[in-house]
């Protein structure tokens, strides 16, 4: 295992091209991966779409890989890691296992469009090495809980029930919604830290847990 992966700090004190807490070859071809799928995303699903939880765990990371902050990649191991290992094993179900993946195996839908949502294949193994290289920040418990309070309400207001970003109108990518919208979002704000979040929270307390 190399120093600069055990120490991200070593980089900068090694001086290398650029800088940084992580090695460029890591950055550079995220960077580059962000800067063509925003113009994409935002052509073809709308600003509203960066609303979803997955397309923050995207610009936390490039933010984290660049300047090594531990709270920004820790929340995202709190509130989307879980999200993003589920939608890695839905997608190498072929989207059978629960329908969350199952767009990327649409054909009418561009392969190019498709091939740029494998991001969700990077995000699960990038946060964890940063959890390996950094430890886990515990502040990341309270402020990814106040993140999702503020991003849920702003999706519920902002998109349409057919979009279902970040499933504010219903589990699932096409579920019914059996009750009252603005109960079954309230229910969702206060039961998605409890179910997700904290015990996510002691998993990584229990094995990435570091003194800062």
């Amino acid at each position: 295992m190399s120093r600069s992966f055990k120490d991200p700090q070593a980089a900068d004190r090694q001086g290398g091209p650029g800088g940084g807490p992580y090695p460029l070859w890591a950055r550079l071809p995220f960077t580059l991966l962000v800067a063509a799928l925003v113009p994409v995303y935002w052509h073809h699903y709308g600003p509203g779409n960066f609303l979803w939880f997955s397309d923050i765990a995207l610009f936390a990371v490039l933010i984290a890989l660049w300047t090594g902050n531990r709270l920004v990649y820790s929340m995202m191991a709190v509130g989307v890691l879980p999200l993003e290992i589920v939608w890695t094993l839905d997608f190498l179900s072929l989207g059978n296992l629960f329908g969350l993946a199952a767009y990327m195996f649409e054909s009418d839908r561009p392969l190019y469009l498709r091939g740029l949502s494998l991001f969700h294949l990077l995000l699960p193994p990038l946060v964890l090495w940063m959890l390996i290289a950094q430890g886990y920040d515990r502040r990341a418990l309270a402020a990814q809980t106040l993140l999702a309070w503020a991003v849920l309400p702003l999706t519920y207001a902002l998109t349409t029930p057919a979009d279902n970003i970040n499933w504010v109108h219903g589990l699932g990518p096409d579920a019914e919604q059996m009750l009252p919208p603005l109960l079954y979002l309230g229910l969702y704000m206060a039961l998605l830290p409890l179910v997700v979040f904290v015990p996510m929270h002691l998993l990584l307390r229990r094995f990435f847990d570091r003194p800062a």
